[in-house]
């Protein structure tokens, strides 16, 4: 009879993990982030969180002015404790330099879209919009799954007195915004085809 192999995890420092050990530790899953000094392992992804996550990216593609880019699922570092990966971002152009970078300051963030999983729930309502408000993001955008299956965009503001995110409108079936830049996205996902069952 074989023993169980004996799994090794690793022990956190004293004070939490910081952005340094998020970008060199050995063996983390693909999209860990960095919340509060723990690192946050993310669930397999649902076909929603996916599909939501094309649409906007290739909606926000049509309108997007020269000094804006797009990323997703990357690191966002807004202290040294803390480098969330919201799952779009629309950046600053300038602050991509390099084919292997893996990382973008808060400063250089315009816009951060999380879309909301059963998973993720509490970190995308409430812990991740207070960072990146308190980071001076100036535009947050909540996606959330409806009955129908169908996305609901809450899109937020910052109030740049308070340092927090102000709700500016749900928007369903049709997403048109002039802010961050002029943006109009049909919302409606193609739902897969139903197969006849065997009998």
């Amino acid at each position: 009879m074989t023993a169980e192999p004996v799994q090794h995890w690793p022990v956190p420092p004293l004070d939490g993990y910081t952005v340094d050990d998020l970008l060199t530790l050995p063996g983390l899953p693909p999209h860990t982030e960095l919340i509060d000094g723990s690192l946050v392992l993310v669930s397999p992804q649902r076909y929603f969180h996916y599909a939501v996550i094309k649409l906007l990216e290739n909606g926000l593609q049509l309108t997007l002015p020269e000094h804006l880019w797009i990323v997703r699922e990357m690191t966002v570092i807004i202290d040294r404790r803390n480098g969330p990966e919201p799952d779009v971002s629309v950046i600053r152009a300038e602050a991509l330099t390099a084919m292997n970078q893996s990382r973008f300051q808060a400063s250089d963030v315009v816009l951060a879209i999380e879309v909301v999983s059963p998973a993720s729930m509490s970190r995308d309502r409430d812990t991740k919009p207070h960072k990146y408000a308190a980071a001076g993001i100036p535009h947050f955008w909540r996606v959330e799954q409806t009955g129908n299956e169908q996305p609901v965009v809450h899109v937020f503001e910052l109030d740049q007195t308070t340092r927090s995110y102000v709700h500016a409108g749900m928007h369903r079936d049709r997403l048109k915004l002039d802010v961050p830049y002029e943006i109009a996205i049909d919302l409606e996902i193609p739902l897969p085809p139903v197969r006849p069952t065997a009998e």
